[in-house]
């Protein structure tokens, strides 16, 4: 049985993405307070901006607006990813917690990509 995707948040992708956002929220409280408008305000952002941008796409009508979003949703998801390095290079961030933050935003670039190549598909029939 099938499930109807009625708004954004029925969205696998978004509440994977979410879950980003909740994990870099949780890593980036331990970072030091000197960071707080540099390393942890981009990482915010950023995790941000992937769920929001699937949001927007769900919500557009055309196919080319969709997947410019999710594509967009995809760009901001390598931001973080980068982030996330330099803060286990630095010391903010553990192996163990790269690594957590490394499987989910994986999670969250397969969805995305699953969502560009579904809308293709499925305004192209």
């Amino acid at each position: 049985m099938s499930v109807k995707i009625r708004k954004f948040t029925d969205l696998i992708a978004w509440k994977e993405a979410y879950s980003l956002v909740k994990l870099i929220y949780k890593f980036t409280d331990e970072f030091p307070r000197k960071e707080s408008y540099t390393l942890v305000t981009q990482m915010r952002r950023a995790a941000i901006s992937v769920s929001s941008n699937i949001a927007e796409g769900f919500s557009r009508r055309t196919k080319k607006e969709k997947i410019q979003f999710y594509f967009m949703s995809h760009g901001s998801l390598t931001e973080p990813q980068s982030q996330a390095i330099i803060a286990k290079g630095v010391g903010y961030l553990n192996k163990e917690e790269l690594k957590a933050f490394q499987l989910q935003s994986t999670k969250v670039q397969k969805l995305v990509n699953g969502l560009i190549k579904g809308t293709e598909k499925i305004h192209n029939t």
